[in-house]
């Protein structure tokens, strides 16, 4: 590094945020910065660069105790506004959207709420009112999946 950081730029380098920098000098971990003379503004020479570069690759302050420094977040890119996309209205009544979800879940991301409704009326002709959720959802998957096995 050869030229003058300033603190926001020396705090980027060690990958900190510049408030979190502040209190680590205020700690004694990170060195003070040097003001310019001229226009009061704080920076970082060469020296103290290298020693802010040591002190965070060594996790021990100038102060001689060590510094915890937890991973730099990711950077999340900004996405496209999603659209919403208006779906025609089914027939299906919404009674199944919890074994539709189970069922996504599980894998069979293309399955619609007919289909489910479909397998519920052949396997379940009685309904599924006195039977155990996960045991329809285990039904629904083996039977979707034998089905599809099969073609």
């Amino acid at each position: 590094m050869s030229k003058n950081l300033s603190v926001s730029e020396m705090a980027r380098a060690v990958s900190l945020s510049r408030a979190r920098l502040y209190q680590l000098v205020i700690g004694g971990g990170f060195p003070p910065p040097i003001y310019d003379v001229a226009t009061r503004r704080p920076f970082y020479n060469e020296e103290l660069q290298q020693v802010c570069l040591e002190v965070r690759r060594r996790n021990f302050g100038i102060n001689g105790k060590a510094i915890l420094f937890y991973s730099p977040r990711q950077q999340i890119k900004p996405t496209a506004a999603r659209r919403s996309v208006k779906r025609a209205a089914t027939p299906v009544n919404n009674q199944h959207d919890d074994l539709l979800d189970g069922l996504r879940g599980l894998g069979l991301v293309t399955i619609t709420a007919a289909q489910v409704a479909a397998v519920i009326k052949e396997i379940y002709p009685a309904g599924v009112k006195d039977v155990n959720q996960g045991e329809v959802l285990r039904a629904l998957f083996l039977h979707v999946r034998a089905q599809g096995s099969s073609r």
